[in-house]
């Protein structure tokens, strides 16, 4: 490429989903393009500084839900799509493919706006070039969906290069203060048996059960935000117990100090994986291993799911009505994908 090109990535939220872009936003900027992402506030700490794009757009949707002012809101859009647009980019890309944004890739200026077939919400119209399907079904994961985008502008290659923005010294120092307690000679277990959707969560009795076989040997370290305080509580045992004490950077901090994350299809899951230090065992009850799972070797990550006993519906209201799928996998199948791993 005899000149840089200039691209914009629009991928808004959510976290997992914006770490799962991340690969592709590596293989844009590695083939030589300039990329800029346009991001919402859940997944901008995740991006600003990352050596995968040159520049971060800021998409304040999450504010504008809360202020209630339609106008105020409609006039700030503008402003930044004329910013935009007066960027003059050669080619947009679509990866949420949604009402969302839509709205920004239809006015964005690029010359190329692409989508693929998979839309969803009319978001086709916001391209004038379609790609066939990244995904059919539960297949590829989503990290190899997105990186048809890449392949589409003729960047191709097996490599899946994920990255992070450095952490801060001062986030450094809170997690060392955080981790004073610690009994240095026992491996770090970091527990989140906290998710979104209702189908997505392990039963807690089950993770009361998988923690306790676990006490005696590992430091046992629990994470998640201000409102996972009741399930937490529930589940504590006498744990350091770091729920809403942390943010987006001490987490993704905190999870490189761990040797082991249990936790389910999860924001800290794709962030765990994206930290690349600790290894992973997974757990999967609604949605599908095949989509969600972090990518590597079997020594380094494991899933462990519902599926044989009710395959992965990948909803977030259980079609049944039963939520039977969040009893499983059992605990002892969970702990001895824990002491394989951690040992192996």
């Amino acid at each position: 490429m005899n000149e840089r090109q200039k691209v914009l990535l629009i991928r808004l939220s959510a976290m997992g989903d914006v770490i799962f872009t991340i690969p592709l936003a590596n293989a844009l900027t590695d083939a030589g393009y300039e990329v800029t992402w346009l991001v919402s506030e859940k997944g901008y700490s995740l991006v600003k500084n990352n050596p995968c794009v040159d520049k971060v757009i800021l998409a304040p949707i999450e504010k504008w839900k809360k202020t209630g002012t339609p106008i105020k809101n409609f006039f700030e859009y503008l402003s930044i799509i004329k910013s935009i647009r007066k960027e003059k980019y050669d080619i947009a890309l679509d990866t949420q493919l949604i009402l969302k944004s839509l709205l920004w890739m239809m006015f964005c200026g690029a010359k190329r706006r692409i989508v693929a077939k998979n839309y969803r919400e009319l978001a086709i119209l916001g391209g004038n070039e379609v790609i066939e399907k990244t995904r059919i079904g539960y297949e590829p994961h989503s990290v190899k969906s997105y990186l048809k985008y890449a392949e589409h502008l003729g960047i191709m290659g097996n490599d899946i290069k994920v990255s992070l923005p450095e952490t801060s010294d001062a986030t450094k120092n809170k997690i060392n203060k955080l981790l004073k307690t610690i009994d240095k000679e026992k491996p770090i277990i970091i527990a989140s048996p906290a998710t979104t959707w209702v189908t997505k969560h392990w039963n807690r009795d089950n993770w009361k059960d998988l923690l306790l076989k676990l006490k005696d040997d590992y430091n046992i370290i629990l994470t998640g935000t201000e409102k996972d305080k009741e399930l937490l509580s529930y589940i504590d045992n006498g744990y350091l117990n770091l729920c809403g004490q942390t943010n987006l950077e001490e987490l993704q901090e905190l999870l490189g100090r761990g040797d082991l994350v249990i936790s389910m299809d999860s924001g800290t899951t794709h962030l765990a994986w994206a930290v690349q230090k600790p290894k992973i065992v997974s757990i999967f009850c609604s949605t599908p291993e095949s989509l969600y799972a972090p990518l590597g070797t079997d020594e380094k990550y494991v899933s462990v799911s519902a599926k044989n006993i009710c395959p992965p519906c990948h909803r977030r209201k259980c079609p049944k009505g039963t939520n039977e799928c969040t009893n499983y996998p059992k605990v002892d199948d969970v702990y001895n994908s824990v002491i394989k791993l951690i040992k192996g």
